[in-house]
Parts: structure tokens; sequence; C-alpha cells
């Protein structure tokens, strides 16, 4: 727990087990606990209470200097006034590295991120990209038991961030090392993690699996959160396998999850590109007749956005769509049971 005045908890009941190995991704909307936790991790914060342990050894107490950690910021902060071979054999020099294997080890970091022919550059000289590059060697040329990575490639171009989330991903495939990653992309946390903790006001949602966040979100806020969403309100039937949703009518669902549920208030999640089109004599058991608003285009897929009984519905095509389906008509969507998936409402 992280609480700054006494009476609000930055950080509430957070509790997390990470494998060594593990790319561990926090992920959440600004101020909901995610970089705190990372900067108690660092030791740049001091839990109010609770423990931070490494390897079964408490590191609560200690000074950052004193973890084996490695921290690479968003903001770089290199040394303007040092070559990148100099900036990356900074940390060497802090933990009286042996100087006879420095400039060894400095130059197999390098090679590993790709910045051998810049050994000699300043930062002033680098790109956005090869400054980020630095920070990441920087980070792990010490070999380190956990390298925290706090919105690293956020002041990156669109191409530049995804050119170097295969670069991570590469990397800690290679190194094997521990990585935590904070970020508020979706996207990121889906494509790099092996698992991906969900944060929401100082509380952690869920921590699973970057599919199995996608599709079976614990709770409505997960849902919403990761990716795009179609939520329906309704209840659970008591003796089939079937949900009464507000204003559409009934549903078929999935048949383990109606059991699980029977009876209750349950909040239905139907992802837009699990809705497809009904062709005639096509014997979709669940239909829902959309009135399309706009049609959104995307060159590979389009984003069409309706009105289904006053419930705005939203429904991804692959490719160009038919003729029928076009901004003004009324079109039928449907889905299998199963598609869907329940969360029990909150009282």
């Amino acid at each position: 727990m992280k609480s700054y005045d006494g009476r609000v908890n930055a950080v509430d009941g957070i509790s997390l087990d990470i494998a060594k190995g593990e790319f561990l991704t926090l992920l959440g909307p600004s101020g909901s606990g995610k970089t705190t936790t990372l900067m108690m991790i660092a030791g740049f914060e001091e839990p109010t209470s609770g423990v931070i342990e490494l390897g079964g050894e408490d590191l609560t107490r200690r000074k950052p200097y004193e973890r084996n950690i490695g921290v690479v910021f968003q903001n770089y902060a290199l040394f303007p006034h040092m070559t990148v071979e100099r900036n990356v054999a900074f940390p060497l020099r802090m933990r009286r590295f042996p100087r006879a294997r420095q400039a060894e080890r400095v130059r197999e970091i390098l090679e590993l991120v790709g910045l051998t022919p810049f050994a000699t550059k300043h930062p002033r000289e680098l790109s956005g990209g090869q400054q980020q590059r630095v920070a990441l060697a920087r980070g792990l040329v010490f070999n380190p038991d956990v390298l925290l990575l706090d919105e690293p490639l956020g002041a990156l171009d669109k191409n530049l961030r995804e050119q170097m989330q295969v670069e991570l991903k590469r990397i800690h495939r290679e190194v094997g090392i521990t990585m935590v990653y904070v970020t508020h992309d979706q996207t990121e946390a889906m494509t790099m993690s092996d698992r991906i903790a969900v944060f929401s006001h100082g509380t952690l949602e869920q921590t699973a699996p970057p599919l199995e966040v996608y599709h079976r979100p614990r709770t409505r806020f997960v849902g919403e959160f990761i990716g795009d969403s179609n939520f329906f309100t309704g209840r659970v039937h008591s003796g089939a396998p079937r949900v009464e949703l507000d204003r559409l009518g009934p549903v078929q669902a999935d048949a383990e999850a109606c059991r699980r549920l029977a009876g209750a208030a349950a909040d239905v999640l139907l992802r837009p590109e699990r809705l497809q089109l009904v062709p005639e004599g096509a014997t979709l058991p669940n239909r829902l007749a959309v009135k399309i608003g706009v049609i959104v285009n995307y060159g590979d897929s389009v984003l069409i956005i309706g009105d289904a009984g006053g419930q705005i519905v939203r429904i991804r095509m692959a490719g160009a769509p038919p003729d029928e389906v076009r901004e003004g008509a009324t079109v039928t969507f449907g889905w299998r049971p199963g598609d869907e998936h329940l969360i029990a409402r909150s009282s």
C-alpha cells in the first residue's frame, strides 16, 4: 500500500508475484497506480505498508542503488556531455565493475541493442529511437535481476514505437531477464507481454495472459479498457442457457457461464469482431437489427457504428463491406452462443 497524505491510497492492496524471466506489463489509465507501483519496486518510493521481495530477499527499506534493478525512463535521462559508450558504462563505474571488463561489456550490450556504429556519438546526434536504445543498454549493462521500464516508448512516433516493441521482445527473449513494463497503451501491452496486470484507481483488477484479459475479462472495467467492446446488461435465465437482455430480449449464451451465473444480473461483453453479417437463410440464433450510422474505413477492415434497440453497437468487419452495409441502412448482424462473455454485475 502507498499513501502520500495518510487519507487516500495511491496504491491499495496490490499483491503481485512475478516469475523469473517474465515480461509483465502494468496497464491502466493515468492515476491508476501503475507507475507508483513501479517506483516502489525500484526503491524511489517507499511503501506505506507491505513488503517488496526479490528472490526471497526483502528489499523494502533498501536504497535504489542497493537493489540490482535497472530502470528505463520515458525521458531517456541520458548525460548529454557523454558519448554513447560512456553513458552505457556509467552504471558499471558506479558499481565498481572490474575496469578491465568494462569496455568489453559495453561492446556486448551495444551490439545487443544495435548501436555499435554509434558508440562515439553524443545523445544530441541520435534520433529518439536511438536514444531510447542507449537508455535500454544502460539499464541492461550491469546484468540486473529485473529491468523496469516506465512508458519508455511514449515519446516515439507510431512506426518507431512498433519497431521498438519488436526489439524489446527480441532482447527479452535473448537475455531472458525479468521485465516489468508500465504503459497505458493497450496494444503495447497485448503484443509484448507474457501477462498483463490491469490497474484502476490504485487497485489491481486482473492479472492474466493477454488473450485471457481480452476474451475473459474479470470485470467490466477490464473489458472496456482493453480493446473495443459492446456491453449489454441483462439477467441470466435460471433454467436454460439464455440471457434476457435489457431492451433487446432473450439471447442464447454459453451454457457453462449461464450455469455459473444462473438467476444473476450480468454484463454481457460482445467484441465487435464477433458480430457477423447474417445472410438470408442463415441460422445464427442471436441477431440484432442494426441501423448503421457511421462506417470508418481502416483499409484492411471497417468499423461500423450503429443503433440496435436504442443502444450503440460497434461491429468490425475484415476487408470491404458488401453493398447492403452502408450508412443509413438497417442490417442484421448476429453471433453464436459462446462468442459473448458474461460478467456478474457488482451490486
